[in-house]
């Protein structure tokens, strides 16, 4: 295999938790603060991406070691499920 396709390789596996990471932290602003904190515990925005981004490839990894290959629904069950428990704590969601 060669660099390229590597790389290529690499950044399609890392796409959805990118994706989800940024419409994690962008889609509530457009709610006007109806899924926000006025407390949140991380508050620079883009340390929340980073966070839920590598919590994201994280799941992504353990769902291509448990099941063998990558791609499967379980994966990306766990890959929303993961992330949004992650986005509702760095939030600060239990404050409430």
């Amino acid at each position: 295999m060669s660099a390229y396709l590597l790389i290529n390789h690499m950044l399609n596996f890392m796409a959805p938790a990118a994706l989800l990471a940024l419409l994690l932290v962008v889609l509530p602003r457009f709610f006007l603060g109806f899924f926000s904190s006025k407390r949140p515990v991380v508050k620079a925005w883009w340390r929340r991406v980073a966070i839920n981004f590598v919590v994201g490839v994280l799941l992504l990894l353990a769902g291509l070691v448990l099941l063998g290959r990558d791609g499967k629904m379980l994966t990306y069950v766990g890959l929303v499920l993961g992330m949004a428990t992650s986005q509702w704590w760095l939030l600060g969601g239990w404050k409430k």
